[in-house]
C-alpha cells in the first residue's frame, strides 16, 4: 500500500517545509538588500499570489490527481505520450539542485559548530570573518564533511518514510523553526538603530523598481515555493483526496511568505543597527551576520539559534527534493526505499562533491565559463526549473481536460468557493502564467 500523510496538519507542515528553506533565510534577505528593500517586497508579494500560487496549484493538481510520482503522473495523465519525458525532467532537476544545495547546507552545519563553540563572540573584524568564510569554502575537506553530514541527515529522514519520517520531522521542526526565527526577529528590533532596518523593509521607494528587480522577485518566488522541479507534485500525491487544494496551496504560500518576512525582520534591523551594508549579496548570512553576532549583546546565543534555524530550514527543503527521486525509484524501478535512498545519496554526494571542490581545488575548472557550482546553479535555477514550470502550466492548461482540473480543484464540485474562482484561476493558468514564466526565462539568459 502506498504511504501518505496522516493528517491535514502533517501535509501542510510538510508542504510548508518544502517551501521554507535557504531561499527564505539565505536568499530572500540579500535579494531584498540588492533590490531596494520594501518596494521589492511588495512586488514579491503580488507576484507570489498572482503568478506563483496558480502554478503551485497546477503542480498540486497533477500530483494529487495521479497519486503517483512525478514521472508516472505525467505519463499516465497524458495517456503515455511524450509528456512523460517532462515528468522525467522533474525527477532529475531536484536531484541536481540537491547536489549543490547540500553544499550550502553543509556550510550551515559547519557554522552551527562554530556558533556552538562561540566562535563569533571574540570581536573579530568584518574582514576577519569574511576571511574565515573564504578560507573555509576553499578548503578541500571541511566543506565535504559538512556536505556529507547534511546529505546523510536528509536521506535518513526520507528513508523513514512519509508518515514516520517526513511528516513526523516536519511536525516537530517546522513550528520550532518559526518560533526560533520569530524570537530572533523580536530581539533584533530591540537593538539601538534597528528602526532604520524596519524602515528599509516596510517604507517602499517605488523608484527602485526595475524590470530586473521584478524578474528577481518572480525568480525568488519560484525558488522559494519549490516550483518547477517535482517536489510539490510528489508531496501532493501523498495528500488525501478529501483535502482542499486551494486551502493547502494558499496556506503553503502564505507560510512561506510569512517566514520570509520574519527572516527579513530578524536580519535587516540587526544589519542596520551595526551600520553594515544591506547589499552584501550571497555573503550576507555567512559573512555579514556572524560579524553582527560578534558585536551584539548575547550574540553567541543568537548565533546558535540562527544557525540551528538555518540548518532546519535547509533540511526541510532538501528532504522534499530527495523524496522526488526516491519515489521514482521505489514506484517505477521497484527498488526498496532504503536502497533507493542509498542510490540518491551516492549520486547527489558525487555531484555535490564536485560543486564543493569548485570553490577550492577545482576552482579553475570551468563549464561554459562557470565554476561547477555556478554551472549547476544556473542550469537548474535559470533553465530547467523555469522550463519545468512552463511545461507543467501548459500541460494543465492545454493538455489536460478542463473538466478534470475543475473536478480536482473543487473536490467533485463540493467546494463552492473553489468553484466560484475557478474561472479566474483557469485564465491565469492558460494565459498569464506562461507569459510570466517566459519573461523569467528570458531575463535569466540576458
Amino acid at each position: 500500500m502506498r504511504d501518505s500523510f496522516g493528517s491535514r496538519f502533517g501535509a501542510l507542515v510538510a508542504l510548508a517545509g518544502s517551501a521554507v528553506g535557504l531561499g527564505n533565510l539565505w536568499r530572500f534577505p540579500y535579494l531584498v538588500g540588492e533590490n531596494g528593500g520594501a518596494a521589492f517586497i511588495i512586488v514579491y508579494i503580488i507576484l507570489c499570489f498572482l503568478i506563483c500560487l496558480p502554478i503551485f496549484i497546477c503542480e498540486f493538481v497533477v500530483g494529487r490527481r495521479a497519486q503517483e510520482n512525478a514521472y508516472s503522473a505525467f505519463r499516465d495523465l497524458s495517456g503515455g505520450s511524450w509528456w512523460k519525458y517532462v515528468g522525467l525532467m522533474t525527477v532529475i532537476v531536484p536531484l541536481i539542485v540537491t547536489s549543490y544545495y547540500s553544499v550550502i547546507g553543509g556550510w550551515s552545519v559547519q557554522y552551527l559548530f562554530k556558533a556552538l563553540n562561540f566562535a563569533f563572540t571574540s570581536g573579530e573584524s568584518q574582514s576577519q570573518i569574511s576571511t574565515m568564510f573564504s578560507e573555509y569554502v576553499s578548503s578541500p575537506w571541511l566543506p565535504l564533511f559538512g556536505h556529507t553530514v547534511f546529505l546523510a541527515a536528509t536521506v535518513a529522514v526520507v528513508g523513514a518514510g512519509i508518515k514516520g519520517g517526513i511528516e513526523k520531522f516536519s511536525k516537530v521542526m517546522m513550528p520550532l523553526l518559526f518560533v526560533i526565527v520569530l524570537g530572533i526577529a523580536i530581539y533584533s528590533i530591540t537593538l539601538p538603530g534597528a528602526s532604520r532596518g524596519l524602515d528599509y523593509l516596510f517604507n517602499p521607494d517605488f523608484s527602485k523598481i526595475t524590470a530586473k528587480s521584478c524578474a528577481a522577485a518572480l525568480g525568488q518566488a519560484f525558488f522559494s515555493l519549490s516550483i518547477g522541479f517535482g517536489t510539490v507534485m510528489t508531496y501532493a500525491s501523498y495528500v488525501s483526496k478529501k483535502e482542499n487544494v486551494l486551502f493547502q496551496s494558499t496556506a503553503t504560500a502564505a507560510s512561506d511568505l510569512a517566514f520570509a518576512l520574519i527572516a527579513g525582520v530578524a536580519i535587516m534591523p540587526a544589519v542596520f543597527a551595526f551600520g553594515l551594508d544591506p547589499q552584501s549579496g550571497p555573503g550576507l548570512v555567512f559573512e555579514t551576520l556572524p560579524y553582527v553576532f560578534s558585536q551584539m549583546p548575547a550574540g553567541g546565543v543568537v548565533a546558535i539559534l540562527f544557525f540551528v534555524a538555518l540548518l532546519v530550514a535547509a533540511v526541510t527543503s532538501s528532504i522534499s527534493m530527495v523524496e522526488v527521486g526516491v519515489a521514482y525509484l521505489v514506484e517505477e524501478k521497484k527498488i526498496a526505499r532504503p536502497w533507493a535512498c542509498v542510490i540518491v545519496f551516492a549520486a547527489c554526494w558525487f555531484v555535490g562533491t564536485l560543486c564543493s571542490l569548485s570553490f577550492g581545488p577545482l576552482s579553475e575548472f570551468k563549464i561554459f565559463g562557470r565554476t561547477i557550482f555556478d554551472f549547476f546553479d544556473n542550469l537548474s535555477s535559470n533553465v530547467l526549473m523555469t522550463l519545468g514550470s512552463l511545461l507543467t502550466v501548459l500541460f494543465v492548461g492545454w493538455r489536460l481536460k478542463k473538466t478534470d482540473i475543475y473536478d480536482e480543484f473543487t473536490n467533485g464540485s463540493t467546494l463552492s468557493t473553489n468553484a466560484r474562482i475557478f474561472g479566474v484561476l483557469w485564465f491565469l493558468i492558460r494565459y498569464i502564467c506562461p507569459l510570466a514564466i517566459i519573461c523569467i526565462f528570458i531575463s535569466g539568459l540576458i
